[in-house]
């Protein structure tokens, strides 16, 4: 700007100096209805410039003015960043304290000027609910969704975490039937729904985003086998409630070849069939399965069975005996089923052999109960106290 106004200066300069030095500098007249002005051209040229001069004052004063508001609006703005960034890091430290209080006012009395007012809202809004404060909770996730404008998925993330904490069970499930559908991969989104489907009993739908979990790699391979076998069970849980037994062996039959030779399910249905007064289709599943593998938790069932038919027990029991060697367990177990059938003397000596491998209080009660019925009262009572030696130790 100065140089321009040097350079009109200049040509003002010549326009004035020029007339003059040639001796004869013009006349200009301007004439009005009222007026007639008469100048000469010099005179018109100095008042031209003194003009464009006036004019750029004018502009510089008022460029000044308004610059000056503008870096004052800004430095209020500026200061009011500072703040928020202050109090977010302060926010921060009182969360890792767990003072959810101080938490919610300091993300709130500058959010709208830190560098992510969404994150501070979302913020204050668990810290709210940690406060139980459910109002200032929507407050915060309404606000947070007015600012987050398309970008909608981390509000309602939140939301269905918060809904989660509060027991509002159905309410995050149906948030996340939607959310599914939007971010199916979303490694936050599979948690949440996990959550929500185990508590509202959606094994079905949990069933089916197993496999997203998996690919996410949320869990090692051991804590997924245990969460597929959980959701396993759920349903057999609701297999049993709608139909009983029959509403079992319905929904045994529909599973695939893997999952009925799955040992731990067949241990849950044997005892769910058991539950359901269905002996006999207990004992079915607990003799296939022990065809196929010894396991522990088929042979304690046994014990808890009320077999009409107890001769293929018996015979498995033994079989098993001969592969796996006269194990604690397996002579205990014989031992009682014997005992349910009356052949006392069969049984006093397979429990006698439980008892020497590894003594047992329960063992002891069992074998002196037999020993009574062999009318061997002395053997009986002298085992009654050993067993009960073994009780106080």
């Amino acid at each position: 700007m100065l140089r321009l106004l040097f350079l009109l200066l200049i040509l003002v300069a010549g326009i004035a100096a020029g007339p003059m030095l040639a001796g004869h500098q013009g006349a200009v007249m301007i004439q009005t209805d009222n007026y007639d002005i008469k100048m000469s051209v010099t005179g018109l040229a100095i008042l031209i410039a003194l003009l464009f001069i006036v004019l750029f004052c004018l502009e510089w004063v008022l460029r000044r003015i308004f610059h000056t508001s503008a870096r004052t609006k800004g430095w209020f703005v500026g200061r009011k960043s500072t703040r928020a960034r202050k109090q977010t890091r302060a926010a921060m430290l009182k969360l890792t304290e767990g003072d959810f209080s101080q938490v919610e006012k300091l993300l709130t009395r500058n959010a709208d000027h830190a560098e992510q007012p969404v994150v501070n809202y979302l913020l204050a809004a668990e810290a709210a609910q940690q406060n139980g404060d459910t109002q200032r909770v929507n407050d915060y996730l309404s606000r947070a969704a007015e600012l987050a404008d398309t970008d909608q998925l981390p509000v309602d993330i939140t939301r269905i975490r918060i809904q989660l904490a509060q027991g509002e069970y159905h309410a995050a499930r149906h948030g996340i039937d939607q959310l599914l559908n939007d971010a199916p991969r979303h490694p936050e989104v599979l948690r949440l729904a996990q959550q929500a489907y185990l508590k509202t009993g959606g094994y079905a739908s949990l069933l089916e985003i197993i496999p997203s979990i998996e690919k996410a790699k949320l869990y090692d391979e051991d804590t997924l086998e245990t969460l597929r076998l959980d959701t396993y069970i759920g349903l057999m849980n609701q297999a049993m409630s709608e139909g009983g037994s029959e509403g079992l062996k319905l929904w045994w039959k529909n599973q695939p070849r893997k999952v009925r030779n799955n040992q731990t399910l067949q241990v849950e249905l044997a005892s769910h069939f058991i539950d359901c007064d269905d002996n006999e289709q207990a004992q079915k599943i607990i003799l296939d399965g022990l065809k196929h593998q010894y396991d522990e938790r088929l042979i304690l069932l046994i014990q808890k069975l009320e077999s009409g038919n107890p001769d293929p027990l018996e015979k498995e029991l033994k079989m098993q005996i001969q592969e796996h060697g006269a194990t604690p367990l397996l002579n205990s177990t014989l031992g009682q089923l014997l005992m349910k059938h009356g052949e006392w003397e069969q049984a006093s000596v397979v429990l006698k052999q439980a008892i020497e491998q590894h003594p047992d209080a329960k063992d002891y009660a069992l074998l002196a109960d037999a020993l009574d019925k062999l009318n061997h009262t002395q053997e009986a009572a002298q085992i009654r106290r050993q067993g009960l030696a073994l009780s106080l130790k």
